[in-house]
């Protein structure tokens, strides 16, 4: 039997992947996280075969739960999960060592496929993501590239219109640490305000409108 460990804190997105993979008779999700810290307590506790990670979680961030996943388990295959399109973090994601990067929009049958192809040692990328790299183009602006995962977060997302207190509450951090991160990431896009930021996130298609 194929373990699946799958690490989202929405409880409903665990139970729609876990109805996904009840119809795969070798499969089963044997083990779930809402955040890193449970994550981790599962990982140190069990063997599995391939984590599903939701790359948005309160806390540490996928991404940031992924580069310390990868230095305990080098060879554990991980599905990143994201509401998110491949131009924003894709390739940030398989750069961090992720196995495939798979929007949950995606059709279940995509997400079937995608796991059994991490499982095989091999990485799974859409196609938009697929033609990005043939093509030699990297959807990240130069001097976002600058930015550390957790900053290229807080700009998404500020650039989406989330206030400084949401994302405070949806990263378990302060304000004032919301500001901090503002502030380092205005200053090495060398931009002034938050319209500013915005408009740079548009025209890099760092968002999706």
């Amino acid at each position: 039997m194929i373990k699946i460990l799958i690490a989202d804190d929405h409880a409903i997105v665990r139970e729609g992947l876990k109805q996904i993979l009840a119809e795969e008779p070798d499969m089963k999700v044997t083990g779930e996280a809402g955040d890193a810290n449970e994550l981790f307590g599962l990982l140190k506790n069990d063997v599995w075969d391939a984590v599903v990670l939701d790359i948005n979680m309160p806390g540490k961030s996928g991404l940031e739960a992924l580069k310390d996943l990868k230095k305990e388990f080098a060879d554990l295959p991980v599905l990143i999960l994201s509401m998110y399109s491949e131009e924003q973090y894709g390739i940030r994601a398989l750069k961090a060592g992720a196995s495939g990067y798979l929007k949950k929009a995606s059709a279940p049958n995509e997400f079937v496929t995608a796991l059994r192809t991490i499982i095989k040692g091999k990485k799974y990328i859409s196609p938009s993501l697929a033609e990005n790299l043939a093509d030699n183009i990297n959807p990240l602006h130069p001097l976002s590239n600058k930015l550390s995962d957790r900053e290229y977060e807080i700009l998404c997302k500020i650039a989406q219109g989330h206030s400084t207190e949401d994302i405070a509450n949806e990263l378990c951090i302060s304000v004032h640490t919301v500001y901090t991160y503002r502030n380092r990431i205005l200053d090495k896009l060398n931009l002034k305000t938050n319209v500013e930021l915005t408009q740079y996130a548009i025209q890099n298609k760092l968002i999706e409108l």
